[in-house]
């Protein structure tokens, strides 16, 4: 009797150890294979309205953003990168693992950077490198719409930052970010035509006027 119930419960840990060492495979092929996903917007869908509307958050955050994170992962299974962090894919890859690991990096800065209470200016010592490089905030504001205008085709528009805190406006075509150039990336108008075509049409520059109304600058400062 003894023996059968010692065997009864050496199988028992068998079987428990089994399922166990099956959870954790399992555990490790889902972190293996979602790296990546997609942020918690800290506002809902239709609360930025209506400078970007809600059908367009659902696709262009939804959909568009979703689908980067998607193809990111599955095309660094077994790669160099499989391990790295986005910033360093970003930096290191190219090809098709740079396009969605650049507009996966350049999506989340951006969906990050508004707020439905935001607007207004920038505070403290990004206040005071903006004033030191374009004189005044308006100043800077005119600029950056007027070089995000300008981007031939799609793209983006950046303030960055060098090492030394100097600020900079960048254009960057399809999924760059100046992350690339050594600069730190503070913020990013999306000028892909997804990102304001449901709402403006073809009037991008209206589209990036209207963005400074609901820019979360303590989350910009925060990257400064």
């Amino acid at each position: 009797m003894k023996k059968i119930l010692f065997t009864c419960i050496m199988l028992s840990g068998l079987i428990i150890s089994s399922v166990n060492a099956q959870n954790i495979n399992n555990n490790n092929q889902k972190t293996r294979t979602m790296k990546f996903e997609l942020p918690k917007l800290p506002y809902a869908t239709n609360a930025l309205e209506p400078v970007i509307g809600q059908q367009t958050i659902e696709l262009h955050y939804g959909k568009h953003l979703q689908t980067y994170i998607t193809n990111l992962n599955n095309l660094i299974q077994g790669t160099k990168f499989e391990n790295a962090d986005l910033e360093t894919i970003v930096k290191e890859s190219d090809g098709a693992i740079f396009n969605n690991a650049g507009q996966t990096l350049n999506h989340n800065i951006y969906f990050l950077s508004f707020s439905p209470n935001g607007g207004g200016e920038p505070k403290g010592k990004l206040a005071e490198a903006i004033n030191a490089e374009w004189g005044s905030f308006e100043n800077f504001k005119k600029e950056f719409v007027t070089a995000g205008t300008g981007v031939f085709g799609s793209g983006w528009v950046w303030l960055a930052k060098d090492n030394a805190g100097k600020l900079q406006i960048t254009k960057e075509p399809n999924a760059g970010n100046p992350i690339t150039k050594g600069l730190t990336p503070l913020l990013g108008f999306d000028v892909w035509e997804h990102a304001y075509y449901l709402d403006y049409q073809n009037r991008r520059a209206d589209h990036l006027a209207e963005l400074w109304k609901i820019i979360d600058w303590n989350a910009v400062e925060a990257r400064y």
